[in-house]
């Protein structure tokens, strides 16, 4: 207890606003040094001096945060932290210790003294089965050179707007699929029992068939015995890994536990999936890779095969639900405002004809259709806040934050303070069309630097492209007007089925 009465005695330093654009070189210099503290270059105060919540012996700031609510709410209490103790402050949960970071100087302050090759939280539970089946390690695993080496393999097809946009016709072959799929699942009333659960298999066939070159038939009425064993299994994987994360793996491995053994089975099923799948796409365009998404990126010779299988895998089980769930948040945040979704079908109304599937080449001329995901992104974050730790002493906020030190940057904050979003619990998306009005580190869904979602620009246009279709066959009604809150399980999902409905508009088939 006396550690805690020490933390809470420092007030936070803040950096100021948020800055324009053409104040960030300002910005980055107030994060690293305040102008009222006049820190002598490279010194700053000890780590023990940064401000947090009550912390107690070996729990740390658990008991805090069950009592607010519970890890199902620890986004909604970790941005009242940051309400309370400025933009920067230091949490321990358990014996994860942290320090959380929520102000667009600090973040730039961060990306700009980034090294070349940035870590991130290690994923041990991962990590131990590749080493106990000798698999390879997939980007969220790789550290240093490798990862350097295989993110950039990536890259040349996934981060290039132009690569990307090359795979509008294998989204579009799915969505057309999911209209169907709807109309199928819809009641009278136009509503869908379960509507994240069929999401999902919208999200998982499309980027299985984009990194497999494979449809899983998840859409259809009878579903492959292969394709229910391979969703079970990521599912499985998820549920076990999540438990090995605050407890020691070497521990669940060591005495063979039940949860051990149900994680390392579902992977050996998901690897199982992933090496046919890889193996009989590499082998159809052996004559010519180049033709190929997938084949073109091992082609290069920067990555073995093993390396392919993993990176593959992981992927997929990164990209699934989060997609699927930024979808329905925009469809909720749509329903909710009905104005905006009107404006939304007058553009897309403008820009295709009556029969035209939509294209990535038509998606630059819908900045609105854009705008509406960024701004559902910034109210209703899939992902909360991620990791990045630290391989170098470096001062941040006025603190010297030695090497390994665990950094969380809180996005659910940054989107949720008035400070950089004015009336931040509207939704607006003609603010993204207020020249230098939002900096830009103040929204960063997909991370930032060098470790930012290598998918980024595919799940753009997995979203883009079905919010297109959706907005065009359908009104998406709001069934009821109480609130829905955010409950945090990994991502940031509705706290009860989302009570919107899929009403037909006139003309559309």
């Amino acid at each position: 207890m006396g550690g805690c009465s020490i933390l809470l005695r420092h007030p936070a330093l803040t950096c100021g606003p948020a800055a324009p654009a053409q104040r960030f070189l300002a910005s980055s210099l107030s994060a690293l040094r305040p102008a009222a503290t006049h820190v002598p270059r490279g010194q700053g105060h000890p780590l023990a001096a940064l401000p947090g919540p009550p912390s107690w012996p070996l729990m740390g700031s658990l008991p805090d945060v069950l009592w607010k609510g519970g890890l199902k709410r620890q986004h909604e209490t970790l941005a009242e932290y940051h309400r309370r103790f400025g933009k920067i402050f230091r949490m321990k949960l358990g014996a994860f210790d942290s320090v959380h970071i929520a102000a667009p100087c600090l973040l730039e302050a961060l990306y700009r003294r980034e090294s070349s090759f940035p870590q991130r939280l290690e994923i041990k539970p991962w990590k131990a089965y590749r080493d106990y089946r000798d698999e390879g390690y997939g980007m969220l695993i790789l550290e240093g050179k490798d990862w350097q080496r295989v993110r950039s393999a990536f890259q040349k097809k996934l981060m290039k707007p132009r690569e990307v946009a090359k795979l509008d016709a294998t989204l579009n072959e799915v969505l057309e699929d999911f209209m169907h799929r709807i109309d199928d699942v819809c009641n009278q009333n136009g509503q869908i029992e379960d509507v994240y659960s069929e999401f999902n298999k919208w999200s998982f066939e499309s980027i299985c068939l984009v990194l497999y070159g494979k449809r899983f038939g998840l859409l259809q009425r009878d579903v492959e015995e292969e394709s229910l064993n391979f969703i079970k299994a990521v599912k499985t994987m998820m549920a076990t890994f999540g438990m090995m994360m605050v407890t020691p793996v070497e521990l669940h491995k060591g005495l063979n536990t039940k949860v051990w053994q149900a994680h390392t089975r579902a992977w050996d099923d998901i690897f199982k999936t992933a090496k046919h799948s890889i193996n009989c796409r590499l082998e159809k365009h052996s004559t010519n890779p180049q033709e190929d998404f997938l084949c073109d990126i091992y082609s290069g010779g920067q990555l073995s095969k093993k390396e392919l299988y993993a990176a593959i895998a992981e992927l997929q089980i990164a990209g699934v639900e989060t997609t699927a769930n930024s979808l329905l948040w925009v469809l909720y945040n749509l329903s909710r405002n009905p104005h905006v979704q009107q404006k939304l079908f007058q553009e897309i109304e403008g820009v295709l004809a009556t029969t035209e599937s939509p294209s990535a080449e038509n998606l630059k001329n819908m900045p609105y259709l854009k705008a509406c995901l960024k701004e559902s992104m910034r109210l209703t974050p899939s992902v909360p806040f991620t990791t990045r730790t630290i391989d170098t002493e470096m001062v941040l906020g006025d603190y010297v934050l030695p090497k390994g030190t665990v950094l969380v940057i809180n996005s659910h904050a940054l989107g949720c303070n008035e400070e950089y979003f004015s009336g931040w619990t509207q939704f607006k998306p003609e603010r993204w069309f207020q020249k230098n009005s939002i900096n830009p580190f103040s929204h960063v869904p997909f991370g930032i630097g060098k470790r930012m979602c290598v998918g980024r620009r595919l799940a753009e246009l997995q979203l883009h492209l079905a919010l297109c279709w959706l907005v065009r066959k359908y009104r998406i009604i709001a069934t009821d007007s109480r609130p829905v809150e955010t409950l945090h399980s990994g991502t940031l999902i509705p706290s009860r089925e989302l009570p919107i409905a899929f009403h037909r508009r006139s003309g559309t088939c």
